[in-house]
């Protein structure tokens, strides 16, 4: 990334909860972009095609370089690697990501994230995401929070093979942190 002199913007959300709203999710994540020059940056995600990982399609039609950044869990589990991605980062690590257990610290593969973006544009978002943007704003960087729901039907769906009761809120943990401040709309 530093050898690029690219910008690095990282794009963070749900992942396999999926949007409500795909369509809108784009269209933000397309005025996001709109604002920067293809051959001055690069376009970073978690690596997999799911949820936000729809970006990668756009930003490959909108003629951006892309890289993920993505845990072995993604080995572990099996998880489809968009085809739009250009480059892809494996970090060894035993989470998905977001702070480590009880502390303040980044998981390997989070801290991989946040130390190699510039940017960080959290489109609605889970705990992972929230994670990622409260340490990328501790560090000083550029950070935006756009809500946006989580899938409904999937959300329900989980917490049913989980045995719990069905949510009522699908905002997300990073809407509990950052919705009401950070360029919220």
């Amino acid at each position: 990334f530093e050898k690029s002199g690219k910008t690095v913007i990282t794009f963070a959300g749900y992942s396999g909860s999926g949007y409500e709203d795909v369509e809108g999710m784009l269209a933000e994540a397309r005025g996001v972009l709109s604002a920067h020059a293809p051959k001055k940056t690069i376009v970073n995600i978690g690596a997999t095609s799911s949820g936000i990982g729809a970006v990668y399609g756009l930003a490959k039609e909108m003629g951006f370089e892309t890289t993920g950044i993505v845990s072995t869990q993604a080995k572990e589990y099996d998880a489809e690697i968009s085809e739009h991605v250009d480059k892809v980062f494996y970090v060894t690590d035993e989470s998905w990501g977001g702070f480590k257990p009880n502390t303040n610290n980044l998981s390997p593969t989070s801290l991989a994230m946040v130390q190699n973006s510039d940017v960080i544009i959290c489109i609605g978002g889970g705990a992972v995401a929230r994670d990622e943007l409260t340490a990328a704003k501790r560090e000083g960087k550029t950070i935006k929070y756009i809500p946006a729901d989580m899938n409904h039907k999937a959300a329900i769906e989980k917490a049913r093979k989980k045995g719990l009761p069905a949510p009522t809120d699908f905002k997300g943990a990073a809407f509990t942190e950052f919705g009401k401040s950070v360029g919220s709309k």
